[in-house]
């Protein structure tokens, strides 16, 4: 006799599984929070200035071109801007009503965020004079890579 799929992989489908769900009261999910800070978007995108000042600094004094810093200086902005309005719409009240909300927000402001970095992107050799695509490039990738280190730099978990 061969079994169905559902009981060979250990399921039983016959009996509902009964999981007992437990409320914290406010002091249990006060300790919850506090043993795990959430990462502020708005310190991501504080790290993101500095590494955009950094980078358009560099590129301007290694070039001697201000045109090089400009341009540098407006790929890592291509990146801030956007990130800050990302960062504005995930901490508004409507994002915070509930879980829905908070996940549609997200998505929404996801594609915002892409969009304007896009239109920065593309209409940046009207907007800068001499434009160094490079140097464009390179304060975008330094810029995006504060993502990253702002992952690795997170508050760590407190044990409870």
């Amino acid at each position: 006799m061969a079994l169905d799929p559902a009981r060979r992989n250990g399921f039983n489908t016959d009996e509902p599984e009964e999981q007992e769900i437990k409320r914290l009261t406010a002091e249990q999910a006060q300790t919850l929070r506090e043993s795990d800070p959430a990462l502020s978007p708005w310190w991501v995108v504080g790290l993101q200035c500095l590494a955009g000042l950094a980078v358009a600094l560099l590129a301007w004094g290694v070039s001697g071109s201000a045109a090089v810093g400009w341009s540098a200086a407006y790929g890592a902005l291509a990146v801030i801007i956007p990130a800050a309005l990302f960062a504005r719409g995930l901490t508004s009240q409507f994002s915070s009503i509930n879980a829905a909300t908070a996940g549609f927000g997200f998505f929404v402001w996801e594609a915002i965020k892409l969009a304007v970095s896009i239109a920065m992107i593309a209409i940046a050799p009207k907007l800068i004079a001499d434009l160094s695509w490079l140097a464009l490039l390179a304060g975008l990738f330094v810029t995006l890579k504060m993502y990253w280190l702002a992952l690795l730099k997170r508050p760590k978990p407190k044990q409870i």
